[in-house]
């Protein structure tokens, strides 16, 4: 396992297309979702759930998406079709981090939904320490009503990201990333 300076500065998105077999274990599973949800959580609220495709349910989760994709597109090609039912279905794993982030008393909206978006920068990180690739996709059918009902969203959730886990096919090309000069400042009186 990298230290953890050394899993922070490595990790990089793979695409999910190149995530394959083997996904992780039931027990490792486990542990990635125990990690997921070690994050800021300011009143212990748990404003975020997760909804696990594995095996055929990535198939059938592609089948509600199609049903939404040919009610927006009813011209549609087959082959536009096929990609949209296999959405979810290239990495053997995709766990959906749900934000139920609702109204509350004492803790805004916005610290809910930034804890949701926690947990799944956790899920990724986590996925890479134990040396699998991640990839973090929203996409239209994370925001499409008719998909999130078939998923088992509650009218107040929303898909905070699917985290697509598998083994990568080949090398992780890493991105460009921001020079530190375009996005830090230093506050000064």
């Amino acid at each position: 396992m990298p230290d953890a300076i050394e899993l922070l500065t490595t990790r990089s998105s793979c695409k999910a297309v190149a995530l394959t077999a083997p996904g992780p274990s039931a027990a490792e599973i486990d542990q990635l979702l125990t990690i997921a949800c070690r994050v800021p959580d300011h009143g212990k609220l748990a404003p975020w759930r997760f909804i696990l495709f594995e095996g055929d349910a990535r198939l059938a989760a592609g089948a509600a998406i199609v049903t939404a994709f040919r009610a927006k597109y009813p011209d549609a090609q087959p082959e536009q079709v096929e990609y949209e039912r296999k959405r979810l279905a290239h990495a053997p794993l995709v766990v959906a981090v749900v934000s139920r982030a609702a109204p509350h008393v004492k803790i805004p909206e916005w610290e809910q939904v930034l804890s949701a978006g926690a947990a799944a920068m956790n899920l990724v990180l986590a996925a890479h320490a134990l040396g699998y690739g991640a990839n973090w996709i929203t996409g239209w059918y994370a925001y499409d009503r008719g998909v999130l009902d078939a998923l088992g969203l509650a009218a107040h959730e929303r898909v905070a990201g699917f985290i697509h886990i598998g083994t990568p096919s080949g090398p992780v090309q890493d991105r460009p990333r921001p020079s530190l000069s375009q996005i830090a400042t230093r506050f000064s009186v």
